[in-house]
């Protein structure tokens, strides 16, 4: 039966445990984005902006009194 050295079997316990540790921090970060990311949409800012639309009907205006005819020649 082969045996593996007793270095060999600490560093693989290490690797082991490394990757176990880095997976679960992703995980938790993972998990935390969620939670911040529900609780923004939850809550809302107060105070928000209000749009309001409103359809403007224009004046009556009067008819011009006087009409200036402008003529342009080439130089």
């Amino acid at each position: 039966m082969l045996q593996v050295p007793p270095r060999q079997r600490r560093r693989r316990r290490r690797l082991l445990s490394r990757r176990l540790l880095v997976a679960l921090a992703l995980i938790a970060v993972f998990v935390l984005g969620i939670a911040v990311g529900q609780a923004l949409d939850d809550h809302p800012s107060p105070g928000g902006t209000i749009t309001s639309v409103r359809t403007l009907s224009p004046l009556s205006q009067q008819p011009p009194t006087r009409t200036v005819t402008v003529t342009v020649t080439q130089r």
